[in-house]
């Protein structure tokens, strides 16, 4: 049976996040050639409906209000619910980020229904569909399946590939009124504590530094080989708990969860916490000096040896090659 499917796409400092399109992806693959309905949530947001509907989705449909040009979720629950409540899906499907992960529970709550979420795969499509998501830290993985009423679920950036964007697709991207009202939070700063450059939890390379790094200056190789090789940087919590980096770049457990395609550890021990925001990036490369660190149970290659060696040699490698091609 064919679904009609939200999808909130999520658009920071004005242009939509990569998740937003690897939400659309999911959706149609359930959608079994129902609707795919974009929605939107801000100020001044609604030129951002075009890339969605080249990127699959049917129409889109912007909510615009001064209340809405930062995040809330007493003021964006009362956006999406009035055009949950125009439109009447059968789906739902929101990134699983930071305002995904706070935004989901109380819309589900509101209608009632069940969450699926961090889904990293989905198995058939329509209602036969199985949703993959891990589960104990990431060490064992679940196969859910929703058997009546709204199919509600997160997906996890970097794990369901988004369609290839066809700038010939058209659709109507349309305004819906919301009076937002009674807001018991009112943002009127945000202070952000990210690195320049490309965002840590949509990376396709990730170099994340631990304690062997030893200093805050160790980071700069790191960011040297990131930048070349067109990621970001992380770090595991012992590296932010001495100091050596910010705590926004901490991925683990109680950090980020980062699911690039290439992980470069470089003298982190592995920690079971720090695994359980990284161990299921695509491939992983692991430098430590330590032959017996828990990090090379889990890497796909491992590097013996000093990383203060190894860095400047793989720097070097890289800017050469760059030079051949």
């Amino acid at each position: 049976m064919s679904k009609k499917v939200l999808v909130l796409g999520e658009v920071r400092e004005g242009v939509l996040r990569n998740v937003s399109f690897e939400a659309i992806a999911a959706a149609k693959k359930i959608a079994s050639g129902g609707e795919v309905i974009g929605v939107l949530i801000g100020d001044e947001i609604q030129t951002n409906g075009t890339e969605m509907i080249q990127y699959g989705a049917d129409r889109v449909i912007a909510v615009e209000h001064p209340h809405l040009n930062k995040y809330t979720s007493d003021g964006f629950s009362q956006a999406f619910l009035a055009v949950y409540e125009q439109e009447k899906p059968e789906a739902v499907v929101f990134g699983h980020t930071a305002l995904g992960k706070d935004l989901s529970p109380k819309i589900a709550s509101k209608l009632a229904s069940g969450l699926i979420s961090d889904v990293t795969g989905i198995e058939g499509e329509g209602n036969d569909a199985l949703f993959i998501r891990p589960i104990y830290s990431g060490k064992a993985f679940e196969k859910v399946k929703t058997k009546e009423g709204l199919l509600f679920f997160t997906v996890r950036p970097n794990n369901i590939t988004p369609l290839e964007q066809d700038s010939n697709r058209s659709g109507d991207v349309s305004l819906l009124s919301v009076e937002i009202t009674n807001l018991r939070t009112v943002i009127t700063e945000v202070v952000r504590k990210v690195s320049e450059g490309v965002d840590l939890s949509e990376a396709k390379v990730v170099v994340a530094g631990g304690r062997g790094v030893k200093s805050a200056e160790g980071f700069g190789p790191l960011q040297e080989l990131a930048n070349l090789l067109g990621g970001a940087v992380g770090a595991s919590r012992g590296a932010c708990d001495a100091d050596y980096c910010d705590y926004s770049l901490q991925i683990g457990q109680t950090g980020k969860v980062v699911t690039p395609d290439l992980y470069i550890a470089v003298g982190i021990s592995g920690a079971i916490q720090h695994m359980a925001g990284m161990s299921n990036s695509k491939i992983i490369v692991a430098i430590n000096k330590d032959p017996e660190a828990n990090i090379f149970k889990v890497a796909d290659y491992g590097i013996v040896g000093d990383l203060f060696d190894v860095i400047p040699m793989l720097i070097a490698e890289i800017k050469q090659l760059k030079v051949l091609v």
